[in-house]
């Protein structure tokens, strides 16, 4: 990285399944952060190129199968090597059949009840992502239930209280947010981000700048 230059950020919104319409408010939010030199891409061919010079790749509400062989074998060597990997939303509605992304990201998505409002508990308040959260966290999104959870394997950050919303189903302990390692790499993950609003929420925003700052190592 050039002196006096800033971080890159590859973000990626590729999607073969189910399309966020939330993806244009998404990506502006990213850029508007203002710390980061931000390429946005739905060409997989962008993960198939080095990407070494990369702070940080994104995948942002991503879905279904976005990349080809040689994109996964970039991205988990840029991982493993020591690179940046941030999910947002639908991240883990993403590369099923990748046995190795689902390592990667800690967990993958199982169903969602109806978007509603309710209550996220931040666990853990020493993570850039959550440092500037309150405590209870009111918003509104679809609070996604995982097929596993993924504490054990990940640092979880922030969980979904299932009494303050209807259809959970992972009961008392539902990670929302959570980081973890990959080889040397850094991961993070945050399940919200569903709707368009939420990308002008100042609070959700600082919750992106420090997921990515950390994935990124420019935050600790």
């Amino acid at each position: 990285m050039v002196v006096g230059m800033a971080p890159r950020l590859l973000v990626y919104t590729r999607t073969t399944d189910y399309r966020h319409d939330s993806i244009p408010a998404a990506v502006v939010a990213v850029r508007a952060l203002g710390e980061f030199d931000v390429e946005h891409t739905e060409d997989p061919a962008a993960l198939e190129a080095a990407l070494d010079g990369w702070a940080a790749v994104v995948f942002l509400s991503t879905s279904g199968d976005v990349l080809t062989p040689a994109g996964r074998e970039r991205l988990a060597g840029y991982v493993e090597a020591g690179g940046g990997f941030v999910g947002v939303h639908a991240a883990a509605c993403t590369e099923y059949g990748w046995p190795y992304y689902g390592e990667l990201l800690g967990a993958r998505f199982d169903r969602h009840p109806a978007h509603q409002p309710g209550r996220a508990v931040v666990e853990d308040r020493t993570h850039p992502a959550t440092r500037q959260l309150p405590a209870v966290w009111e918003f509104t999104d679809e609070w996604y239930d995982f097929r596993t959870n993924p504490r054990g394997a990940a640092r979880v950050l922030v969980c979904a209280d299932e009494s303050s919303y209807e259809g959970g189903g992972m009961g008392a302990d539902h990670p929302l947010v959570w980081c973890r390692s990959q080889g040397a790499g850094r991961v993070f993950y945050t399940a919200l981000g569903h709707a368009a609003e939420a990308y002008g929420d100042p609070d959700f925003r600082q919750h992106l700048r420090g997921g990515i700052a950390w994935a990124a190592r420019l935050a600790h």
